[in-house]
């Protein structure tokens, strides 16, 4: 069976455009079922609750870290054509170590429950999600093939069928009143479907080997990448292990709860962008000029998206939160959600830039800077939850998130690329739609349509705005990308 193949410019571009717009086109289905099915349990379920799955769930993401040195972002990387020896010495090295990880888990797993007072179904969630980390490990290969031919229509087909599974039985059993335990059920029957569906869209016949000439050039780019990884784990998810043991499940819920929603707009743009760019990007790197235009692109995409979803949801959650029955229990986690917004509206940009340093061969670039973001994350963390509580976690998360801007000179040190000219229409548009929410809802009482007249209002100034002065871009981006589709249908 063929593992890879060569593609030239235009088979890059076409199929990353192609890519690109079939993954937004599925993941709006993904992003709406997800956006309603979490609206859905923030009502049913108790902010505690969501603390419970918040701090479990960063206590997992502790073992994934460990569980991928990195390997299978070398192969997406890799310049040469990927050999059924790569991919096997991948799987083995990948085994060994899940294996092990997920033994030492399970072994570990109640004393893990002790420490954070689990009771007997948070501590089940927990065993489950351990083993979920084996079945995730087993869809790594059959993903990693059909993210070198950038055939990214079929790689989010697994991801649809997942979201469906998890938070359908999670709804299904929170309204059977199973509390934590909705989670457990979901998440079990998440990484059975996944393994089924992955298989069936990218077959794939699991086989061991090891080559040591593999491995090493693999591990080469590899352990800085994933050294990276595990720093951006003790800046993030390692902090909320701890802060676990000294806040509250209920501040914790709201901490959960204010980055579920500020993060979404990435979870549905950025991230469909970063997918698609890292392997073009990669593939582009020795043609500059390509490059370049790519990452302009990029960045005005994740702009011109992004900005407007975050500042809006950051306008309107006021109102949302004060007219929904029974969602009044969130209404403390508000200044969390504007302190997670800002870092969005960061991330969207950075992280962005990110992606091309790695796509580059050049981790070490990003090692250097996680070590003084995370020291940072830390310090800052400790200062301000003395002085302002489960507050200070989103505060510190803000002020670290400007820091990352840092990012740009290393990249323009690369590649010449234009990033405010990219991102200053989306940005003026966005903050011109947020000040015209507010200033008209000072106007208006608070009710179901005026608050859909807000929406309305915002829809219409940001694409007015963007329109004016994005109108022959706009309707040239999408004219490409409709050929493209067009092209590959």
């Amino acid at each position: 069976m063929e593992q890879d193949i060569s593609l030239d410019i235009e088979a890059i571009k076409h199929r990353s455009i192609h890519g690109l717009t079939a993954l937004i086109i599925r993941s709006f289905f993904i992003q709406a079922f997800t956006f309603f099915a979490t609206f859905i349990l923030t009502v049913i379920l108790a902010p505690s609750v969501f603390g419970v799955f918040f701090v479990v769930s960063a206590i997992l993401n502790f073992f994934v870290y460990f569980s991928d040195i990195g390997l299978a972002a070398a192969l997406v990387q890799k310049k040469e054509e990927i050999t059924k020896t790569d991919l096997s010495s991948t799987f083995t090295i990948q085994q060994v170590i899940i294996v092990t990880l997920v033994v030492l888990g399970l072994l570990f797993s109640g004393t893990i429950g002790k420490f954070y007072k689990l009771d007997a179904s948070g501590l089940l969630l927990l065993r489950v999600l351990i083993f979920s980390l084996f079945l995730s490990s087993l869809k790594t290969i059959p993903s990693i093939i059909l993210e070198r031919k950038l055939l990214f229509a079929r790689l989010v087909i697994p991801q649809i069928a997942e979201n469906i599974v998890f938070y359908a039985t999670a709804i299904i059993l929170a309204m059977k009143g199973f509390g934590v335990s909705s989670f457990t059920y979901a998440v079990l029957l998440r990484g059975i479907v996944g393994i089924i569906v992955v298989y069936a869209v990218s077959p794939w016949m699991p086989s061991f080997k090891f080559d040591k000439v593999v491995a090493k050039k693999l591990v080469s780019f590899g352990v800085p990448f994933q050294l990276n990884s595990i720093l951006a784990l003790l800046k993030d998810d390692f902090l909320i292990i701890i802060l676990g043991k000294f806040l509250s499940f209920t501040q914790l819920g709201y901490i959960g709860w204010a980055q579920k929603w500020a993060f979404t707009p990435l979870r549905f743009f950025m991230d469909n962008v970063i997918k698609v760019t890292f392997p073009s990007y990669s593939r582009l790197q020795e043609n500059k000029e390509h490059l370049e235009k790519a990452i302009n692109k990029s960045l005005f995409f994740v702009t011109l998206t992004v900005f407007p979803c975050v500042l809006g949801m950051l306008a309107l959650a006021p109102r949302i939160v004060e007219i929904i029955p029974k969602y009044q229990k969130w209404e403390a986690a508000i200044p969390l959600l504007y302190l997670y917004g800002i870092n969005a509206l960061f991330a969207s940009v950075n992280t962005t830039l990110t992606n091309i340093i790695f796509a580059l061969g050049k981790p070490k670039i990003i090692l250097k800077l996680m070590v003084f973001w995370t020291a940072l994350t830390w310090v800052l963390t400790y200062f301000l939850v003395i002085k302002y509580g489960y507050i200070g976690v989103a505060a510190a998360s803000a002020i670290v998130a400007g820091s990352t801007s840092i990012i740009v000179y290393y990249v323009k040190k690369e590649v010449s690329v234009s990033i405010i000219g990219s991102i200053k229409v989306p940005a003026a548009a966005a903050f011109l739609m947020l000040f015209s929410i507010k200033l008209v809802g000072n106007y208006i009482p608070n009710n179901v349509i005026s608050l859909f007249a807000l929406i309305f209002l915002g829809v219409v100034v940001y694409l007015a705005v963007s329109l004016v002065f994005l109108k022959e871009q706009l309707l040239k981006d999408i004219k490409t990308m409709s050929q493209s589709l067009i092209k590959r249908s």
